[in-house]
């Protein structure tokens, strides 16, 4: 299964083609009984077409051909023989309509108008620990994800009972990328089983939106070096990681134990990276003046739009469309900051 496009093509181009197989194996009993019925009767044409499609559909309204012998002896073997095609045509189509692959098939093609509705949602190119991971935290913080992986046994069980948006394909591929809605996406996370895959998805990636940002898992050094040259905006290498949060835990046990607060699943609290609008209503106020803090959010840097960070802004900055502030504070006051922050201005 390389893309869910080509793939969905297949069993309805099948049932298509069965549905005019049988039609055509219908159209050719009618035919066969109306000639058949004109030699052995002499009866009209019309008559004859009648008598034989209600034959062939067994519906039975009564003869409108006065029939001799021989017209009765076509009718027996007529009857039987229509009666066995009709049989087999209606158990071989609802075999069809009903097959596992036409109702996954059905089920990909609702799930690709849903993703074609997408806009600035997150691609998660692999199902694995990690995948799954990251799947459940946009999950749990309301925001749109597709999922891409090639194992459909473990894929869509999952996907289904989460209510996740998947692709079932090859990330590698340029095309299951773009059935992922790559060129309207807001980030990738490329977290295939081996760094060659995860190069490959960030080569492509980034020839496909080159301002997209990707992020991707690495296991070794040389696989870190290798995606950032391949485009990736961060590289991840869970064992590096892993250390250096250990080192941490034995330096500054308090200090961590602060930070996982905010990665702890049920505290409620978030660090986000808001983006100033144009149509901002925070654009040109200072700090004071946008009254983040009487939200619950406490502003804890700030990346110019100009380039540089400053951590711990004053009061008096002034934000400048296209600054990003990080903005720390309860689930729902940060989620409330990311909508003003879309919002247009009430000027």
């Amino acid at each position: 299964m390389i893309t869910r496009r080509a793939t969905a093509k297949g069993p309805f181009r099948r049932l298509a083609e069965r549905l005019a197989r049988t039609a055509l194996v219908l159209a050719a009993m009618t035919l066969v009984g109306v000639i058949g019925l004109r030699i052995t009767t002499g009866a009209d044409l019309f008559d004859c077409l009648y008598l034989s499609v209600i034959t062939l559909t067994t519906v039975g309204y009564g003869e409108v051909i006065e029939l001799n012998t021989a017209g009765r002896w076509f009718i027996m073997a007529y009857l039987m023989t229509s009666l066995g095609v009709v049989t087999y045509s209606a158990f071989t189509l609802g075999g069809l309509l009903l097959s596992p692959e036409l109702q996954a098939s059905w089920r990909q093609q609702r799930m690709t108008a849903a993703i074609d509705r997408m806009n600035g949602h997150y691609i998660v190119c692999g199902l694995g620990r990690m995948g799954q991971i990251i799947c459940e935290y946009l999950h749990q913080r309301q925001q749109p994800f597709v999922v891409i992986d090639h194992d459909e046994a473990k894929t869509i069980p999952l996907c289904t009972a989460e209510g996740w948006k998947y692709v079932l394909g090859d990330a590698t591929d340029d095309q299951t990328l773009m059935t992922a809605g790559i060129d309207r996406a807001h980030a990738l996370a490329a977290v295939l089983p081996t760094d060659a895959d995860n190069v490959y998805v960030t080569v492509s990636a980034h020839m496909i939106a080159p301002k997209l940002q990707i992020i991707a898992r690495a296991s070794s050094q040389k696989a870190v070096e290798k995606l950032q040259h391949a485009g990736a905006s961060r590289v991840v290498s869970p064992f590096s990681s892993g250390a250096a949060k250990m080192a941490r835990f034995m330096l500054t046990p308090n200090v961590e134990d602060l930070i996982e607060i905010v990665d702890s699943r049920g505290q409620g609290l978030e660090l986000a990276d808001v983006q100033i609008g144009n149509d901002s209503p925070y654009v040109g106020k200072t700090l004071s003046e946008s009254r983040l803090r009487e939200l619950g959010v406490l502003v804890v840097g700030v990346r110019k739009v100009t380039g540089g960070h400053i951590m711990m802004p004053p009061g008096n900055y002034r934000l400048q469309a296209g600054d990003s502030i990080f903005a720390f504070g309860s689930l729902e006051a940060v989620h409330e900051v990311i909508g003003r922050s879309d919002a247009p201005s009430p000027e």
